[in-house]
């Protein structure tokens, strides 16, 4: 019912033009608004922890306005494809173009900050040669999710699916022999989708967070570099992509393995929590951050 409804919107932008999608998808929000007060508390709770000193009226119209960007994430999947597309300018993609003229492969940490989907095919636009394997979640009944799944992997990117209740081995061998080869493996940073995950606890926003360990583990053990990504909605069809340098996760000893996974993880959770000092109204998490651990 989902896929019908959202195939019909798009449908009808094409006849209407951007506006009609605009439109019908901030009515959607703000519905989503009104009638989903856990997400809104854990929205608050996070404009909190953002903008301490600031009123909960504040931090209720932040929450509103973090509802109201979203639409802007189905907006611009739509947009990319159009003859106008979508622009960027980028700080740091160098690095990426460095790994790939060597051969290196790496690790793409992305996060539930600005837009990773176009990210993601725009840079196998500039980057044709880029190999990408993508790890994402499963969502039961998510129907519109799976179409723009099937839109991402007919960019040319490989798909993992991790399932809800565990992941399969399988699943991290091909991720470190897709990155020995030479490829890149995208994953989130900010959230883990099994209910039993492995994190690696880290600071936040005054805050101790527990993010996902396999990035780190992933880093470690193929010898691959992290790099961590952005991509910023700067306006109407304009985004800014940043990226860091390599950061390497090395451990000369087994007992120096923790130490070095919680400090690439600190690293991370320092580098999320300026991009989002900087674009506070895109950070598209809607699950609770703060909690003992960060799990779905």
């Amino acid at each position: 019912m989902k896929a019908l409804f959202y195939k019909s919107l798009v449908g009808s932008t094409r006849i209407f033009g951007l506006w009609f999608f605009s439109l019908i998808s901030r009515g959607i929000a703000a519905g989503y608004y009104f009638l989903s007060p856990k997400r809104v508390a854990v929205g608050v709770q996070h404009y909190a922890a953002l903008f301490p000193h600031k009123s909960r009226f504040s931090h209720l119209w932040c929450t509103w306005r973090q509802f109201q960007n979203f639409t802007t994430i189905h907006m611009d999947r739509f947009v990319v494809d159009d003859k106008r597309g979508l622009h960027y300018t980028s700080k740091g993609l160098e690095h990426l173009e460095a790994a790939l003229k060597r051969g290196d492969g790496g690790i793409l940490l992305m996060s539930h900050v600005g837009n990773w989907e176009v990210a993601t095919r725009l840079l196998r636009r500039r980057l044709p040669g880029l190999r990408l394997l993508l790890y994402m979640g499963a969502r039961n009944r998510e129907e519109i999710e799976s179409i723009q799944k099937d839109a991402v992997v007919k960019s040319g990117v490989k798909i993992i699916v991790v399932n809800e209740e565990e992941g399969a081995p399988t699943d991290i061998v091909e991720g470190i022999t897709f990155l020995r080869s030479g490829g890149f493996v995208s994953m989130s940073g900010d959230l883990v989708w099994q209910r039993d995950p492995k994190t690696v606890p880290a600071q936040f926003l005054g805050h101790e967070i527990h993010i996902p360990e396999i990035p780190y583990v992933l880093s470690l053990v193929s010898g691959a570099p992290l790099f961590v990504f952005f991509a910023f909605r700067k306006g109407n069809r304009q985004y800014h992509f940043t990226t860091s340098g390599p950061l390497y996760v090395r451990a000369p000893e087994r007992s120096m393995r923790d130490r070095a996974v919680r400090s690439a993880a600190q690293t991370y959770a320092n580098l999320l929590e300026e991009a989002i000092r900087s674009h506070p109204f895109q950070w598209y998490h809607f699950e609770a951050f703060f909690d003992k651990k960060n799990s779905r």
